[in-house]
């Protein structure tokens, strides 16, 4: 298996079948690793995840709703910038009004490692993965919260008790609103 050279500040390109590499920063558990391609990896400590471009780029979309980065579905120029910050740590060359967005805002997006929007970025696709990586272990299921009016991540051998996920920042105060809308 042939791996790129380490770098935060190559730019991804969606035709680049490379391995681009960075390190989550929250989970230390032994378990099985999480893989649906090999065009992005994550790694930490023995965790491994690897992620086909689709996979990955959803689930950076998905963090960036979740943290309120982003109000909708973004264009392909738009994720593809987005990607490029979650694997690069910056835009260099913006393709979208997101990436020019970014980079405009920077002073605010960038800061200690955990109060960063590349580090919660990062944290979400990983947290995702591992989650989705315990329900296929059976060790978690999934269930409908009435009360939330949303699905929960819920303990298989604990009664169906749902397993509470650290809180995430708003990044609303610095949200990308796309031009066109």
């Amino acid at each position: 298996m042939h791996r790129r050279p380490e770098s935060r500040k190559r730019t991804y390109h969606p035709d680049d079948p490379g391995f681009l590499r960075f390190p989550a920063l929250f989970m230390t558990s032994r378990r099985g690793n999480y893989n649906s391609g090999e065009d992005f990896v994550l790694e930490y400590g023995e965790l491994r995840f690897t992620f086909n471009e689709e996979d990955f780029s959803e689930r950076c979309e998905q963090a960036a709703l979740r943290l309120g980065f982003v109000g909708g579905r973004l264009s392909e120029e738009e994720l593809e910038d987005l990607v490029n910050l979650a694997v690069n740590g910056e835009i260099s060359d913006p393709a979208s009004a997101l990436g020019e967005h970014v980079n405009d805002c920077w002073p605010e997006l960038v800061g200690p490692a955990e109060r960063s929007l590349v580090h919660w970025l990062r944290r979400l696709v990983f947290r995702g993965a591992w989650l989705d990586e315990r329900v296929n272990e059976g060790e978690l299921d999934v269930a409908y919260d009435e009360e939330a009016g949303g699905f929960a991540y819920v303990q298989a051998d604990r009664g169906g008790e749902p397993i509470e996920l650290a809180p995430e920042p708003s990044w609303g105060r610095v949200a990308y609103r796309a031009r066109n809308v």
